[in-house]
């Protein structure tokens, strides 16, 4: 997987998807976020999509939605994107989703993770993780980086997609 992030305000959202005997299911959404420059991306965010936080996003948030840039997409516009994970917008930390070697570095290469004792490690269900979490796929919150290339954080939290 190719995780990318998608920065905006969520401009719209609407039930998506199928409907049994014309009846609406409401498990799937349609966020529509239109980000800097006027760009705007559909995300279908899905049962599965992990919501960092656990926040619940309306109109007018600010949010991230990180999507595999490498899964086929329908040829329209705005572009329509699954959503692997959101978070809303915050200033308290950043968030990172990324496939992290056995040297803990970010598959882009611009992060690598100092895990230190206040380090929680999480599931997605928000059960303590007891393996480790090299060569996984991870979501990151984290604050202060080194300026090295790459840069260094200890994380706040860590999450650990079982994908």
């Amino acid at each position: 997987m190719n995780f990318q992030p998608f920065t905006g305000t969520v401009t719209n959202i609407q039930n998506f998807g199928s409907s049994v005997n014309g009846e609406d299911q409401g498990c799937t959404l349609l966020f529509t976020v239109d980000g800097n420059r006027d760009e705007i991306v559909n995300f279908v965010v899905t049962p599965h999509t992990y919501f960092v936080e656990n926040e619940t996003i309306k109109r007018g948030d600010r949010i991230t939605g990180f999507y595999d840039a490498d899964a086929p997409v329908p040829f329209i516009y705005p572009p329509q994107y699954e959503a692997w994970v959101i978070a809303k917008a915050t200033n308290e930390y950043f968030v990172k989703v990324d496939y992290f070697n056995h040297e803990l570095l970010s598959q882009d290469g611009s992060l690598r993770l100092n895990i230190g004792p206040q380090t929680e490690i999480l599931l997605e269900n928000a059960q303590q993780f007891r393996g480790r979490i090299a060569n996984r796929y991870l979501i990151v919150l984290y604050g202060p980086t080194t300026r090295s290339i790459p840069a260094q954080t200890t994380p706040y939290q860590v999450i650990v997609l079982c994908i």
